[in-house]
């Protein structure tokens, strides 16, 4: 096979490398433009778990690493001169410069032909000259444009500018510091990559190989619009670097900075729809990016590596090792690049968390792309860990997510919500034993507050036959009869109701029928803004007349009333989801000319109105909540800058918090699916609005809910499918954690089994099997 390998970057190089190991045959030659001495950037970071990978597929290269890695396990985290340090964490890092000889050693010893100062023939050529084609040729890769049509790459750029430099010392830990300027925030992200020989027995200090000064990789990152007010686009390269080294002189030591032509830049997410074309496989920075605040580019690449040298080994044919590489590594990378892009995000908001105490800031930052979590820096940091707990208020041994929450009069006993879930099980639209069952196990098993469906204000509001409805007595007798029971069985635990239209995504068969299929039969005609069907199939609805807005307005006031008669201790307004009031808010949905119409003041109109007449018949002592979608996940729709709009519109009419959901607004969305995937978005609303949230989506474990609590990304939590999966979720939260207080009560009946039970005979006693001595 002869292989050949575009760009000498790390995943070129030990790509060539394994190739030419696994079958010194092979024929592998690598071009590289630059020189070998040249390179961009200067410290690079990999894991234990990547590291693990390079000794067992490479031990020569393995242990020329070993030699040169610099290891620290400490986070310095600076936040308006307080500095906090959590470790446990666990890092190695050397000079990229010492990283790309150790490769170009191991390439030249195993019979690689290495081209330095060469341009790479044109794809089209290599590809029919050669059995393989690697394309490691970074982020601005000619290969995957050259065949764009077929990688369909999308990249997309973000908001800050940033920029590598140096420094000739090195930080005693990883190091995080906010500079807030006149002209806004700035960022420092500092690492060591080599350590001064004159240090080199303390303890405090990173252990590796001695280097005289020592040195550290230093990124200054901000806002583009902060780095145009200070004026760095005018600056050339020395003064900027003197400018950076002014501002973090504190970090520095008074120490100045040094370049290697470096340049301000704004980071690109790179993601490829296919990886592979033919004999063409991309790989690194070319199939994918991920940003420097997770360090994972070189990472990354070098896993890319190891894959597709395992692939090819593996399998029969190129094309099937190709195809294995890509369907191997591409969920990797995707769980990955969320991970980054919620660090990158976090990094581009980071003034929405200035004003936390240092201990609640550093504890947000070490868990903001949601892979630290509050039990995992548990383990590696108690005392840390344990400081920000009492910060926040935590009594001990009181994990966040047990604190209380008080919303007007209701106290809630802790942070998790039962959300709301339709379970399309009425007839005539009152609940029966299923809802009472259903309800009443999921009080019964410990959360603060739990949610009813979305109960319809109307028949014709129903989203299928067997929607919950509070337009008649009977109903709002029937729930009665299920309030009674939570507050009777489960004391402490709230219920709420959550009222709503379903607009014109109604008259629909149930979910396991066929979820927003139409009815086959005995449709009811359906209302909207606008006449805008939800889907091509779906029944078009009437546009609203001004008479009907009153109507609708009458309607939920009346089954307000009949909510609070029914015992209710909190009220939710269904403003999500595409249902009537959705789709008052979104553009995609209201088409209006009117008053209510156009502009997101006119949206935004009807909503209020409805919110109002509810609030006032609602018992004021009682709390309110209103759900939105804060993307509608479309072009041209609802964004996250309107949903901040949105909630600080309610909250100015009474709401006391805003359940932030995302989405199902209209059909043809492009989600981001993804772990608390919608959290960045009750983030968001929770600091610029000023209002508690409820985060809900994709939360699946008490860890995440401690997590998102902690740090300041949420007051409540909701959850569904865990509360489907296991009624008594927050029981058995409280037994894992070995809670036991006034956060969540154990029914007397369940008190047997507060404890989780034993497993197998883990416990049996054991024979004696040696001798001893």
């Amino acid at each position: 096979m002869k292989v050949a390998v575009v760009g000498g970057g790390p995943g070129g190089l030990y790509t060539a490398a394994l190739l030419k190991r696994l079958d010194p045959a092979r024929e592998v030659t690598v071009w590289e433009r630059n020189t070998p001495d040249d390179t961009f950037g200067f410290g690079v970071v990999l894991s234990d778990e990547t590291l693990g990978g390079i000794e067992h597929a490479d031990p020569v290269v393995y242990e020329a690493l070993k030699a040169e890695f610099v290891r620290w396990d400490d986070i310095d985290i600076v936040h308006r001169g307080v500095r906090h340090r959590s470790g446990g964490h666990g890092f190695a890092a050397l000079g990229r410069r010492r990283l790309l000889e150790i490769l170009h050693d191991r390439c030249r010893s195993l019979g690689v032909e290495l081209r330095f100062r060469t341009e790479a023939p044109y794809p089209a050529w290599l590809a029919e000259t050669y059995d393989l084609v690697v394309a490691a040729d970074g982020v601005h890769s000619t290969t995957r444009e050259a065949y764009a049509d077929v990688f369909r790459p999308r990249l997309t750029s973000h908001r800050c500018r940033y920029v590598w430099l140096a420094a000739d010392f090195a930080f005693d830990a990883f190091r995080f510091e906010v500079a807030e300027t006149e002209h806004g925030v700035m960022q420092l992200h500092g690492y060591p990559y080599a350590r001064p020989s004159a240090d080199h027995h303390s303890s405090t200090r990173p252990s590796g190989p001695q280097h005289q000064l020592g040195a550290s990789t230093v990124i200054v990152e901000m806002r583009e619009e902060v780095w145009r007010a200070a004026g760095f686009d005018e600056l050339d390269e020395g003064e900027s670097i003197d400018r950076c080294a002014k501002i973090f002189s504190d970090a520095l030591g008074g120490r100045p900075l040094r370049s290697n032509n470096s340049a301000w830049t704004t980071f690109r997410t790179v993601v490829n729809e296919r990886w592979s074309h033919g004999n063409v496989v991309l790989l690194g920075d070319a199939a994918h990016t991920a940003h420097f605040s997770i360090g994972s580019g070189t990472k990354l690449a070098v896993e890319d590596a190891l894959a597709l040298a395992a692939c090819l080994a593996e399998q029969d044919s190129t094309a099937r090792a190709l195809a294995a590489y890509e369907e191997e590594r591409k969920p990797v990378v995707a769980s990955t690049q969320r991970a980054a892009r919620a660090s990158l995000e976090w990094f581009e908001d980071l003034d929405l968390y200035l004003g936390q105490g240092p201990r609640q800031f550093a504890f947000n930052l070490l868990t903001r792309s949601r892979r630290v979590t509050h039990d995992n820096l548990r383990l590696r940091d108690a005392h840390f860990t344990g400081a920000v707990e009492r910060e926040f208020g935590c009594p001990p041994g009181t994990p966040p997510m047990f604190t209380p929450f008080r919303l007007r009069g209701l106290t809630l006993p802790n942070r998790v919500v039962v959300s709301p879930m339709d379970v399309y099980s009425a007839v005539d639209g009152v609940p029966g034993d299923f809802h009472l069952v259903h309800l009443g196990a999921r009080a019964l098993g410990g959360a603060g507050l739990v949610m009813t469906e979305m109960v319809c204000v109307s028949e014709e509001g129903r989203i299928t036959p067997g929607c919950a409805g509070l337009y008649t007595g009977r109903q709002a007798e029937a729930w009665r009869r299920i309030t009674e029971f939570v507050h009777a069985q489960a004391p402490g635990t709230a219920i709420g109701i959550q009222l709503g239209h379903s607009g014109r995504k109604g008259s629909t068969r149930r979910m396991w029928e066929g979820m927003d299929e139409p009815l086959p039969a005995d449709n009811w005609p359906l209302v909207a803004p606008s006449a805008v069907p939800y889907r091509p199939d779906s029944q078009t609805p009437r546009a609203l007349s001004r008479a009907q807005l009153t109507d609708l307005r009458e309607q939920f006031a009346a089954a307000t009333w009949r909510a609070a008669r029914a015992g209710f201790d909190l009220l939710e307004l269904h403003c999500a989801h595409g249902y009537l009031l959705s789709s008052f808010l979104s553009p995609l949905t209201n088409h209006r000319t009117d008053a209510y119409g156009g502009s997101l003041a006119k949206r935004l109109r009807f909503p209020l109105e409805v919110f109002d007449a509810v609030r006032g018949v609602w018992p004021q002592e009682r709390p309110m909540t209103v759900r939105i979608s804060a993307t509608d996940w479309a072009e041209g729709g609802t964004t996250a800058d309107d949903a901040v709009e949105i909630a600080r519109a309610f909250a100015a009419h009474g709401a006391d918090a805003v359940d932030v959901s995302t989405g199902q607004v209209v059909a043809d969305e492009q989600p981001e699916f993804g772990r608390s995937y919608q959290t960045p978005f009750a983030d968001r609303v929770r600091h610029e609005a000023g209002i508690p949230v409820i985060a809900v989506g994709a939360i699946s474990s008490w860890d995440d809910v401690n997590s998102l609590i902690l740090a300041g990304r949420a007051d409540l939590c909701a959850l569904a499918r865990p509360h489907l999966y296991d009624p008594q979720w927050t029981l058995h939260a409280a037994a894992e954690q070995g809670y036991e207080g006034p956060g969540v009560s154990w029914p007397k009946p369940y008190r047997a089994g507060s404890r989780p039970p034993r497993t197998g005979r883990t416990d049996a006693p054991r024979p004696r099997l040696d001798l001893g001595g």
